[in-house]
């Protein structure tokens, strides 16, 4: 692997570096992998998602479905407008909440998907911890006629729809390691003036999930326990009156997220699309990043009362949500020098081998009969495929 850094990116690096080996020596030695994660991606000024630099797109470290084709966001109108309406339909505001909107793309197909559906929705909020990212959403969407605001928190009575494209992927996690029959928390320290691996205390059995208390796993095996994960999505679900949460991710369900042969876990860096296995790799200039569990992601939103709730790979949730129609409105595949550039996003958004798979749609909803009288979450175009939870 071939990455050549400035000096400026190096020194950067450094500096975190350093913020870092302070707080492991101010605590004696060892942090949990979940506080490294939170200094590498958000310190402010200098963490990966806090320090300006390009992150998305062909020349930043990844790409992400609303970047590949604005047909991503068509899609998703086609589930979140029967919900729209039912807002509508009682008088209330029709509003649109988004965590971590990126640059931007997702909001923008979105709302121009309403716009030639002739819906008009009442608001567009954001919620983004990136200076950077903030400021280029602002740009692009500066010329919508939907008012679009950017906010610090989530509303404690949120009525409408939540959405999260990739958000929980890069929510800190815990690091934990099979040894001598116990799982033990798998913190961070430094050695040699360079940050390692270190063991740290067994973990409480309560905080295990019961795949983990029950499988047959080898010496040293390594993964990821989204305890910070599962409370966001708890926060959500006790946060959301009444509407639809919908987000898209990469992970797999407990039975595969934990399967033995995954000795490995699922942690992983990204920098200029390259994939790096090593989390502390150039800290404050990589993505990091593990997979989402979505089974325990379920049973956290459930626990919150909310009505159900569904998962489905992205292929299957965008197809049902029509996406090939709308395809086939904005381009005529007699001509191939239009249609050739959305048949490939197509592939890259569809396909097993691409983000058909891996990527899961999850969506849960609360009250949603209050909007949709005799209708279910399953109901709703995109959420009608085979329910994998």
């Amino acid at each position: 692997m071939d990455i050549t850094l400035t000096s400026l990116e190096t020194e950067h690096s450094e500096l975190l570096c350093s913020k870092i080996a302070t707080e492991i020596a101010s605590q004696g030695g060892w942090i949990p992998f979940s506080r490294y994660m939170e200094m590498a991606l958000y310190q402010p000024g200098m963490g990966y998602y806090s320090a300006g630099a390009h992150k998305l797109g062909r020349d930043g470290d990844f790409t992400t479905a609303p970047e590949i084709s604005p047909l991503f966001g068509a899609a998703i109108v086609s589930t979140l407008l029967p919900v729209l309406e039912g807002l509508k339909s009682q008088g209330l505001p029709s509003k649109i909440l988004e965590f971590g909107a990126g640059t931007g793309k997702l909001a923008e197909s979105i709302l121009n998907r309403l716009n030639t559906l002739g819906f008009q929705l009442d608001s567009y909020d954001i919620i983004e911890i990136s200076p950077e990212l903030a400021q280029r959403q602002q740009e692009r969407l500066n010329a919508q006629t939907t008012r679009c605001s950017w906010l610090s928190s989530l509303p404690q009575h949120f009525q409408g729809i939540i959405l999260a494209n990739e958000v929980i992927d890069a929510i800190p996690c815990e690091a934990i390691i099979y040894h001598n029959g116990f799982w033990y928390w798998h913190g961070v320290s430094m050695t040699d003036h360079q940050l390692t691996w270190k063991l740290g205390k067994p973990v409480e059995q309560a905080l295990l999930p019961d795949a983990l208390l029950t499988g047959n796993f080898s010496e040293g095996y390594l993964t990821e326990l989204p305890i910070q994960a599962n409370a966001w999505i708890r926060h959500i679900a006790k946060s959301l009156d009444l509407g639809l949460f919908l987000t898209f991710d990469y992970g797999f369900p407990e039975s595969e997220y934990y399967h033995p042969q995954r000795s490995e876990g699922t942690l992983m860096a990204h920098h200029r699309h390259h994939a790096i296995q090593d989390p502390f790799y150039f800290p404050g200039l990589c993505d990091l990043t593990c997979h989402v569990e979505w089974t325990n992601i379920g049973r956290n939103a459930l626990a919150e009362k909310v009505d159900d709730v569904h998962l489905s790979n992205q292929a299957a949730f965008l197809l049902d949500a029509g996406i090939g129609d709308i395809a086939l409105e904005l381009g005529d595949p007699s001509n191939p020098q239009t249609f050739l550039p959305i048949s490939h996003s197509l592939q890259k958004l569809l396909s097993e081998a691409e983000m058909g798979e891996l990527f899961k749609a999850f969506a849960f909803s609360k009250n949603l009969n209050r909007l949709l009288p005799g209708s279910s979450l399953e109901d709703l175009p995109g959420l009608r495929s085979r329910n994998r939870l």
